[in-house]
């Protein structure tokens, strides 16, 4: 659950000593750090005010949002969710400032995540989205919405943030387009041709058409009637096809965006290592081909056992199996008190922002984490990833719910897929071996 506000300090003395109560931070230096504030900072110390009296000033007494945000962050630390609730809206009521009511909705969302209600929630981030600038790569990487993005209404809202608009705001829609040309680096001189090349053919249209009309009132000073049809039907088909391919080539750019959503969610979902440790499919970039494997327990663990006997092979190439059985992720995997994943889990996550992409970055942290990577890693939160897997299959024409297979690059973007269980001395065939130069160029 994310923390942000203001910074306050108070002074608290009683008749003999000072007391001290130590506090979860509020920041108000931008609404990035606002909520990844618990991977980025420390607790601050805070001190209160109080005398020996038993009275207070009605000032003391007096809610603030700030107040409200806090307590209701602490109440739901103690598991006391539907309290935390009624005071994150208590704090919406009270005219609290931009960096405030951003807080107090997405904790507001998180609660709603929790006791199940995904509309609530997605109402809650589609404001935080369209009226005070959140990120969706939070709502993307916050463990404690990992319940939010295994329902429908994440999706939803993942899609229209993807499409962008004035109920939600172009910012996600913005992220992907510049990702989008960096793969499509030729697609904006492209378009530009395409204007170009129809505006000039249209030009040449408006003044032909009446040369046409002339040609077929005859005369001394007509033109030539077939020579005239001839340039307007070159014009005209030149505008046609220029315009569908104008069309074609936007039609590409969503499904080219959609496919940029997709992996990015897929990229943010966590697994288990051999070693028990919680990492997300990012932080294999470049070091594992990933292989999904989805479908019922005996499909998949027969898959398991006939890649037993190439599985030298494939760890040369390597390949990490993940397993996903259809409808586990309808059944409690892990026992919890809050939402999302285990305190310890979560911990063992990599922080969001500068922290994370260091982390990432670091060859250190990379050899490690190698040193880890064994045969096959286990799925966390299954039901987010039936969600990824059932949307890929929509997206390539397969229905979904059957038995599939799904091979990753070594950038973490999808290399190809499959209906049924693969051929495993195809996919031997197929991979290159680590030290060879097209996995290099593959990273």
């Amino acid at each position: 659950m994310a923390v942000a506000a203001p910074s306050q300090q108070l002074l608290c003395f009683s008749n003999s000593t000072t007391t001290r109560a130590r506090r979860r931070p509020w920041h108000s230096t931008n609404t990035a750090s606002l909520l990844n504030s618990s991977h980025n900072n420390k607790p601050r110390v805070y001190f209160i005010i109080c005398s020996s009296s038993t009275s207070q000033s009605p000032e003391a007494n007096a809610e603030t949002p700030e107040s409200c945000v806090n307590l209701g962050l602490s109440l739901f630390s103690k598991g006391r969710v539907k309290d935390a609730l009624v005071q994150f809206e208590t704090a919406l009521s009270l005219n609290p400032s931009p960096i405030e009511a951003q807080a107090a909705l997405y904790n507001k969302a998180c609660c709603h995540a929790y006791r199940g209600e995904g509309k609530k929630a997605a109402d809650c981030l589609r404001t935080c989205l369209r009226d005070y600038k959140l990120k969706f790569g939070t709502i993307l990487n916050d463990p404690d919405l990992a319940s939010f993005r295994a329902l429908p209404e994440y999706k939803e809202l993942q899609e229209e943030a993807r499409l962008g608009g004035e109920d939600i705001g172009y910012s996600f829609r913005r992220d992907l387009k510049l990702i989008s040309e960096v793969q499509a680096p030729f697609r904006g001189v492209r378009r530009f041709f395409y204007v170009a090349f129809s505006a000039a053919a249209g030009i040449s249209l408006f003044f032909t058409i009446p040369r046409l009309f002339r040609a077929f009132g005859g005369g001394d000073n007509a033109p030539d009637l077939l020579e005239t049809a001839q340039n307007v039907a070159i014009n005209f088909g030149g505008i046609v096809v220029l315009v569908a391919l104008f069309l074609w080539d936007n039609k590409r750019e969503e499904e080219q965006l959609a496919q940029i959503s997709r992996d990015e969610t897929l990229s943010r979902l966590p697994l288990i290592l051999s070693t028990n440790r919680i990492v997300e499919l990012v932080q294999l970039r470049d070091t594992v081909r990933p292989v999904i494997l989805a479908g019922t327990k005996e499909t998949v663990s027969l898959a398991l056992q006939k890649a037993e006997r190439f599985r030298t092979e494939l760890l040369k190439r390597g390949v990490l199996l993940v397993p996903v059985i259809w409808g586990e992720g309808r059944e409690p995997q892990i026992e919890k008190k809050g939402f999302g994943l285990p305190r310890k889990a979560a911990a063992a996550l990599p922080s969001v922002g500068e922290d994370f992409e260091k982390r990432a970055q670091s060859i250190t942290a990379k050899s490690k984490l190698k040193a880890e990577i064994r045969y096959k890693a286990e799925v966390v939160s299954p039901a987010e990833w039936e969600r990824w897997i059932r949307d890929q299959q929509k997206s390539e024409g397969v229905t979904p719910g059957e038995d599939v297979y799904i091979i990753l690059r070594l950038d973490g973007r999808v290399r190809r897929s499959g209906k049924g269980m693969p051929d495993w001395q195809q996919i031997l065939q197929e991979l290159p071996p680590m030290e060879a130069l097209l996995s290099k160029l593959e990273r």
